[in-house]
């Protein structure tokens, strides 16, 4: 429950890799979302190269922040053999809030950026990294070690919450 409320979207990173084994187990929590039918559709390709990253920052007007970042996870989902395929963006949605919960428990930082369902930029994306035909590209997680901090705003409204009642 800390995550949920400390985490941030960072877009400043310290000059530093992150390790393997902190992306594996961030990559475990993805994987570990629920999906509709259990279909998970989901994989994920880490993007270490910095000319790379350098392309993938310029791939809509809001990812510029990404090209300072020593890792990009840009989560996919399959196109195929799927139960409920009109379904997969919402399982990868709750993938990507897995990664960046526990993006943040590790005492790293991360921002999403919305790729899908603008199809230009899932295509643009799917092209830059060469991906498979049968995957497409939901988003993308800048993430490394944050060079910012500020406290996270308080969203809580109770006058959105509405019960119907007997």
């Amino acid at each position: 429950m800390n995550s949920i409320f400390h985490r941030i979207s960072v877009r400043k990173y310290e000059d530093r890799p992150v390790e393997k084994e902190k992306i594996m187990e961030i990559l475990r929590t993805g994987m570990q979302a629920p999906s509709v039918c259990n279909q998970q559709p989901w994989e994920f390709y880490v993007v270490t190269d910095k000319e790379k990253i350098q392309k993938l920052s310029k791939v809509t007007p809001y990812t510029g922040c990404a090209a300072g970042a020593p890792v990009v996870i840009v989560p996919v989902y399959h196109t195929e053999g799927l139960a409920a395929p009109s379904f997969a963006q919402i399982d990868m949605a709750i993938a990507q809030q897995n990664i960046w919960l526990e993006t943040d428990a590790l005492g790293l930082g991360g921002v999403w950026f919305g790729i899908a369902p603008v199809e230009d930029r899932m295509e643009e994306v799917h092209k830059l990294l060469e991906l498979p035909e049968n995957v497409k590209v939901f988003s993308m997680f800048a993430l490394g070690y944050p060079a910012e901090t500020r406290p996270q705003q308080d969203r809580f409204v109770p006058e959105r919450i509405h019960f119907i009642e007997e």
